[in-house]
């Protein structure tokens, strides 16, 4: 097979036209989130460049200090990211998020790149985009899980005030809640793992067909993270909620919100 065509930086700045087109029908529309688009896309761009020369660097002259630092910066901002959306979180909860994001991830990333490809984990080919992956959709996992935790509750606080005075306990009274926030924060994922093959064609396995690796290995290696994505979203997320909600109330049942 032949490796990916290059593009060019006068074709490829030809793709922010789409943007303009974008931002244009979103101001005509007034819809309020105009302007943050702009602003994701060129942080992203910047980013993106920042990161392309780390790699580089990074594949040149590997080392464990410097994988291990470089996962850890994209850990710490995953929880910030995490917490930054959602505000207004005790101190014990956002331990609870920062441990569950990086023990599921880590663990996850460990045993993908170690077990299922057999790899050292101080491989930078392998660990650091694995990292991203990983780290990326266990972020979106549980920004959205505990986005719906806490409005739910916000939406509920008369329900909650009705029900304690009935004589609910606190632990009843918040786990279906707790249940219903891990639905939404998997509903993405599994929408995505259930269209995949047949609406989409997912990333990694089109950036190794473009790069000319042969189809069997992309979906092999797809089919792989795809679980290990699905894993970690699901585990981060019920560790976030299932040990975050008890920060909530103490022993004598007494809320916290």
């Amino acid at each position: 097979m032949n490796n990916a065509v290059e593009i060019s930086l006068i074709n490829f700045l030809t793709i922010y036209l789409l943007l303009v087109i974008v931002g244009i029908i979103m101001k005509a529309c007034k819809i309020k989130q105009t302007n943050l688009l702009f602003i994701a896309s060129v942080r992203m761009t910047f980013q993106l460049v920042i990161a392309g020369y780390v790699l580089m660097y990074l594949l040149e002259n590997p080392s464990p200090i410097s994988i291990i630092l470089y996962v850890l910066i994209m850990s710490l901002f995953a929880i910030h990211r995490i917490l930054a959306i959602n505000k207004g979180l005790n101190k014990q909860f956002k331990c609870i998020i920062a441990l569950s994001i990086m023990t599921s991830s880590i663990t996850i990333i460990m045993f993908f790149v170690m077990v299922v490809i057999n790899q050292s984990i101080f491989n930078p080919q392998y660990t650091i985009p694995i990292s991203g992956m990983i780290l990326g959709n266990a972020m979106t996992g549980i920004s959205l899980g505990v986005q719906a935790f806490t409005s739910k509750i916000k939406d509920s606080k008369l329900q909650i005030e009705v029900l304690l005075n009935q004589g609910a306990t606190p632990k009843n009274i918040l786990l279906p809640i707790v249940n219903t926030s891990i639905e939404t924060a998997l509903l993405p994922t599994i929408n995505s793992m259930l269209g995949m093959g047949i609406v989409s064609l997912p990333g990694m396995m089109t950036g190794q067909i473009l790069s000319g690796e042969s189809p069997t290995t992309a979906i092999l290696y797809q089919i792989a993270i795809t679980i290990c994505i699905a894993s970690v979203v699901c585990l981060s997320v019920f560790l976030s909620l299932y040990l975050g909600y008890k920060t909530l109330y103490n022993k004598d049942n007494q809320f916290y919100i």
